[in-house]
């Protein structure tokens, strides 16, 4: 891979560890002739920095990237992942959170990946998106997601009941706490949680998991990328259901809400290495083989 000449920052600033950390980044990136961009949210919180640094004002700066340092957990990633888009910057996450799938780098290790990603020895690895189109009474609105998009029964204590179509073919008639549509990527967060299956981040699909179906033989299933899966409501449930975006955003539905749910346009490159194995990953953060505290 080329050797990078910039980067940017993006971190939950509410993280002690990043503050912390900073200033080291900072250093690395001014002895190696790399120019480091930060977000204005992280400006507005330096205290006398003594920094040397550029502003990222809007998404637009992402293309002038040639990556972006995350410092958080996977739930920064995925911020930041909406906020890339289409733009194509690769993301190259530090975890400093208590459980991340997304960013496998942990904070020990900071240092040594990024003078790889200053050599140019680093891979990218696309990971789907998914896009959501909401019909809700309105102006149509377009989310994306890299985990998942969840409608669930929101401020209502009765079951949800939505019906699936999968390329205009019906699938079936859910009564349940919600539905989850998952990425490859998602498949560990949510709907791993609620029964679904574990897939692999580079393999096209979308998981439709059920939560606390009423139905117990209503499983999981997983759709190939080129289905375009649209979820209706049958039955006047009010408009008190919600929408949720990689459990960030939120969008209250009506009951004549028509979601639909497809593979997006791009995908998120996501920085990784030769000796990156998500095998190790799911071992480590899923505690495989582990019998109890010793």
């Amino acid at each position: 891979m080329n050797k990078p000449t910039s980067f940017g920052i993006w971190a939950n600033t509410d993280k002690p560890a990043f503050w912390k950390v900073l200033p080291n980044i900072s250093s690395w990136a001014k002895d190696r002739g790399i120019d480091l961009y930060i977000t204005t949210r992280i400006e507005s919180q330096l205290k006398d920095h003594g920094l040397d640094y550029q502003l990222i004002e809007s998404a637009d700066d992402f293309v002038k990237l040639d990556f972006i340092l995350t410092l958080g957990g996977d739930g920064t990633i995925l911020s930041l992942a909406r906020a890339v888009g289409n733009r194509s910057t690769p993301i190259l996450g530090i975890h400093l959170g208590e459980l991340g799938f997304l960013a496998e780098v942990v904070l020990d290790d900071m240092f040594t990946r990024l003078d790889a990603v200053a050599a140019g020895e680093f891979n990218i690895q696309k990971r789907m998106v998914i896009k959501c189109i909401v019909n809700n009474g309105s102006e149509p609105q377009t989310f994306i997601a890299l985990n998942d998009i969840v409608v669930d029964r929101g401020k209502s204590h009765r079951l949800l009941t939505c019906e699936l179509l999968a390329n205009d073919n019906f699938v079936a008639k859910y009564k349940a706490d919600g539905l989850i549509v998952a990425t490859p990527t998602g498949s560990t967060a949510y709907s791993l949680a609620s029964g679904g299956p574990i897939v692999m981040p580079t393999f096209g699909s979308m998981v439709v998991t059920p939560i606390c179906s009423h139905t117990l033989t209503l499983r999981p299933i997983v759709f190939p990328d080129d289905q375009i899966l649209e979820i209706t409501f049958p039955v006047d449930g009010g408009d008190d259901m919600a929408l949720a975006v990689d459990g960030q955003v939120t969008e209250y539905l009506k009951s004549t809400a028509k979601v639909v749910i497809q593979k997006a346009p791009f995908e998120i490159n996501m920085v990784n290495f030769t000796d990156s194995n998500y095998f190790n990953t799911l071992r480590t953060k899923l505690g495989w083989g582990v019998r109890g505290e010793k």
